[in-house]
This record gives structure tokens, sequence and C-alpha cells, in this order.
């Protein structure tokens, strides 16, 4: 019998499996707001977006995630995020992050059509969300 008091979630991308365990939390950036998920949550199913997850492991510790977007399936007892692109966040290249926001930025002001635009503010919503968690890293870590 599984253990009332965790949740087993499983992160994967298109490039593979990044985190398969038991939490005791999980929250993620789903459309509307961040999402908190605790053992026994009632089924839920959301679209996330470009930022962070956290998972909060039996041993008490907290591990950082990047999605790029994709979407969320909780049940009570498994979390299941299947992520566009996903990065463990000591994984992220910040000099990478930087000239992306850099090139979506500049895009921007250049005025193109409405589909560069929206590509442009998604490339600029990843990036700054991968720039937060570094920032978050640097704080711990600090």
């Amino acid at each position: 019998m599984a253990d009332p008091h965790t949740i087993h979630v499983d992160i994967v991308s298109a490039e593979g499996e990044i985190f398969s365990g038991a939490a005791t939390m999980v929250f993620a950036p789903a459309s509307q707001g961040e999402i908190g998920v605790a053992p026994r949550h009632a089924p839920l199913l959301s679209m996330l977006k470009p930022g962070e997850v956290r998972v909060q492991t039996e041993e008490g510790t907290e591990q950082l995630f990047f999605v790029g977007g994709g979407a969320i399936e909780v049940q009570p007892q498994q979390v299941t995020v299947l992520a566009d692109t996903a990065l463990r966040a000591k994984d992220i290249d910040e000099a990478a992050a930087l000239a992306a926001k850099q090139r979506a930025e500049e895009a921007l002001k250049e005025r193109t059509d409405h589909i560069t635009q929206a590509e442009a503010l998604a490339e600029l919503a990843r990036a700054a969300a991968q720039l937060k968690i570094i920032a978050k890293l640097r704080k711990v870590r600090g």
C-alpha cells in the first residue's frame, strides 16, 4: 500500500524522464497561477506556463526544476508533469538564458508581425523563468 504521507511524482519531457520519486509536496506554475499539491489531492488537469517546479522530498530537501510549459495531471497518489522542455535547476545555462532574453527583447523592439512577437514573448517568458531560478539557487547557496 502507498504511503499516505507522500505522493509519487514523475517529471518527463520529450528528452526523457527528469525526476521520479516520492514527495511530500509539489509546487508547479499552472496556467492560472502556482498550485501546491499534497498527497491525496483531488484529481486535476492543468496546462503549465514556463517556470519552476518544486518537489519537497521525504528527506526534507527541495529539488528545483525548470519547465518550459506543458501539462500537469494530479491524482490522489500521483503527479505527472509532462513538460515541453524540462531541466534540473542546477543544469540551466545562465549565458544561454541571458542570450535568449536579449534576442527576444530585440525581436520585440523590431515591431515584427504578430506571430514573431508571440514567439518572442514566449521566449522572453522562458528566459525570465530560467534566470529567476538561477537567482533563487544563488540565494539558497549564498
